[in-house]
């Protein structure tokens, strides 16, 4: 069995990684993380493990850490895997540039999988979504909407962007340059070849992601709904025990799932 270190172990996304890591046959729950002051600290979550904040401890004997925190909790984390050597699987959204930069340096060093959504359906959305940007080409414009609960603290969610990327990538043009994340008062027509992410939050939705390509008289739709996180964290335990062994690298979700 191989060790895995949870961080975030008590946080929405860490209580199903360590859920299903009881039930898996080849990786188990060897420690648990939480910030310091955490009201679970020392907690007993799994057999011979408590929460703890000392992530130079609790990195000892691990095979690979999985990490659904914050952008500086996650960077922090990683530096110290990074001494460590150990393998990184992190599904923090919300990063900056100089954070992702940061993270991109420290894969040099261990191997890392930095991904805004380990489930295999939505990784196969964006693969959809790159494909019918190609075929339907410049006579159907692109708009995306997401939703999700009450507490989640960036806008849009990474699953959005990485959904607007893909389409970008089909359209062959660069996101940055035709991404729209608001309207309001006299925006005047839409730029040709905007694409466009509108957010909701609300409640307790784990995630909704549509992808319209409106064309003239018709429109193409492509949705994935959650329910649950459960399939998030079974792709990152799979994420996980691909990763382990691999030598130093940023590698790519779409890689795990062969959809490269």
């Amino acid at each position: 069995m191989k060790r895995v270190l949870v961080a975030g172990a008590c946080g929405r996304m860490g209580e199903r990684v360590r859920h299903w890591l009881g039930a898996d046959d080849a990786l188990e729950c060897g420690g648990a993380l939480e910030a310091p002051g955490h009201p679970r600290m020392g907690e007993s979550v799994a057999p011979g493990v408590c929460v703890a904040d000392d992530a130079k401890a609790a990195l000892e004997g691990m095979d690979v850490v999985i990490d659904f925190t914050l952008p500086e909790a996650t960077v922090e984390v990683l530096r110290a895997a990074a001494d460590a050597g150990v393998a990184y699987v992190t599904g923090t959204t919300g990063c900056s540039d100089a954070q992702r930069s940061e993270i991109a340096e420290l894969a040099q060093r261990i191997p890392v999988i930095h991904a805004p959504n380990f489930s295999l359906s939505v990784n196969v959305l964006a693969w959809l979504a790159r494909e019918a940007a190609r075929r339907l080409g410049d006579g159907f414009d692109a708009e995306l909407f997401e939703i999700h609960h009450a507490a989640k603290r960036d806008a849009p969610s990474g699953t959005a962007l990485l959904l607007a990327r893909a389409v970008a990538e089909g359209q062959g043009k660069n996101l940055e340059d035709h991404l729209i994340l608001e309207r309001a008062g006299e925006t005047g027509a839409r730029p040709s070849g905007a694409i466009g992410i509108q957010t909701l939050r609300g409640g307790d939705n784990p995630g909704e992601h549509t992808i319209y390509f409106a064309g003239v008289g018709e429109r193409v739709e492509l949705a994935h709904r959650s329910s649950t996180r459960d399939h998030f964290a079974k792709g990152a335990l799979r994420a996980a025990a691909w990763l382990i062994g691999k030598p130093p690298g940023l590698y790519a979700i779409e890689t795990v799932y062969g959809l490269e």
